[in-house]
């Protein structure tokens, strides 16, 4: 069984970091999941697919994964391409579209 380790990408709906330094352990599904024909609720006979660990660091993480003897797998997070402009750009007479209404 492979264990995921790696750090969340935030919440498009937020713009802060909070809950962003967090490192996450997941297990990759290893069984496949079904629908219930009558209740219609997806199910799966591997239950550590619902295990969903946290740590503050990726060396914690890794470490954690190794004393229980864990394959892991660990992605690097992406640094997200920030634009710093101020609010006069978008009025500025050098802008390269127009400005209307």
């Amino acid at each position: 069984m492979l264990a995921r380790i790696y750090k969340p990408a935030p919440s498009a709906m937020q713009s802060g970091k909070a809950h962003a330094e967090a490192w996450v352990l997941e297990f990759d599904a290893s069984a496949s999941r079904s629908i219930d024909p009558l209740m219609g609720w997806v199910s799966s006979s591997d239950t550590s697919g619902q295990v969903r660990m946290t740590f503050s660091t990726r060396e914690e993480a890794i470490a954690f994964a190794t004393a229980q003897g864990l394959a892991f797998q660990v992605t690097e997070a992406r640094r997200p391409a920030r634009i710093i402009k101020s609010y006069s750009d978008n009025f500025a007479a050098g802008r390269r579209r127009p400005w209307t209404h």
